[in-house]
């Protein structure tokens, strides 16, 4: 890698990636770089592109990091990772994608990632986007993740799109069996005339699963946001699905919450809120000394923080 290729790494994992326990580098389409180790293996796939990644029960605190970054205009990467999450294992996942584009070109990474969790599994999965250059061509990410979670399981998923993503379509889909949480975070920003859509899809199958997903917006300039919630309790079970964002000059977000509650003892909850950033929040910061836009950037750096 040379330092443009570190530099856009750095934006989507802040450590160096080859600390990790085991990783992954993809650049362009093609693995550059790997590291396994006896509790946690990384196979390429034959049938297609990806990997999949074995982490055996009962390992404690393990750490991979697979980043994918693109700095080729006109490159469209698919690829399909899986993680098969050993019992009891308790593991970190850093992922990601970052694109530089400076040719007239769009570019696009599509990552299929999908999660299978044994019993008493705990994962906690990071993944951060973002887009650089100054070309004409797009940069275009699409996620999709699948998690499958088993009895007593447990997974944090964060993930945050921090800037200069042109177009994005995310999705997101899981199925609880008995005991199990699973808490998604999703960060999101947006400018120019970006478009960024999200879909998440959780099913609560088992009794006493539980889900918390939370997402936080700022769409500033022409850009458009759209958010889609589809949460289902088919047995005792609980949700809380909460959407907040933030719209500046033309911005515009849209979010469709779904909540179906198919058992009387499915407790789901769901709660939007869209708006300007409010006045007195703005008056008390430039009461230190700050202008209107640093008082709006900090602000702004807070509620995605």
């Amino acid at each position: 890698m040379n330092q443009e290729d570190k530099e856009l790494l750095s934006e989507i994992i802040e450590d160096d990636p080859t600390k990790a326990d085991s990783y992954n580098i993809r650049k362009n389409g093609k693995g550059i770089d790997r590291k396994v180790n006896p509790n946690i293996d990384i196979v390429p796939k034959e049938e297609n592109s990806g990997i999949d990644i074995y982490v055996k029960e009962d390992t404690l605190f393990g750490t991979v990091n697979i980043p994918v970054i693109i700095t080729e205009s006109g490159l469209k990467d698919v690829v399909y990772n899986d993680f098969h999450i050993g019992k009891n294992a308790n593991i970190i996942i850093v992922a990601g994608c970052g694109i530089t584009n400076n040719g007239h070109k769009d570019a696009r990474h599509d990552g299929i990632h999908r999660f299978y969790l044994e019993e008493g599994a705990r994962v906690k999965y990071i993944e951060r986007h973002c887009g650089l250059g100054v070309g004409e061509g797009k940069k275009v990410l699409n996620p999709v993740t699948e998690i499958h979670m088993k009895k007593g399981s447990y997974m944090v998923m964060d993930t945050t799109q921090t800037k200069g993503v042109d177009d994005t379509n995310r999705i997101t889909k899981a199925s609880l069996d008995s005991d199990t949480t699973l808490v998604i975070t999703e960060k999101i920003l947006t400018s120019n005339d970006q478009v960024a859509k999200t879909e998440f899809e959780v099913e609560l199958n088992g009794e006493n699963a539980s889900t918390h997903v939370t997402s936080r917006s700022v769409a500033t300039d022409d850009s458009y946001q759209e958010f889609t919630s589809n949460i289902i309790g088919n047995t005792k079970c609980y949700a809380h699905v909460e959407c907040d964002a933030i719209i500046k000059e033309n911005g515009k977000v849209k979010a469709v919450p779904e909540i179906y509650a198919k058992n009387i003892d499915a407790n789901l909850i769901h709660e939007a809120a869209i708006g300007k950033i409010a006045g007195e929040q703005l008056l008390k910061l430039m009461s230190l000394g700050l202008s209107e836009k640093e008082a709006e950037e900090v602000i702004i750096n807070g509620f995605l923080k």
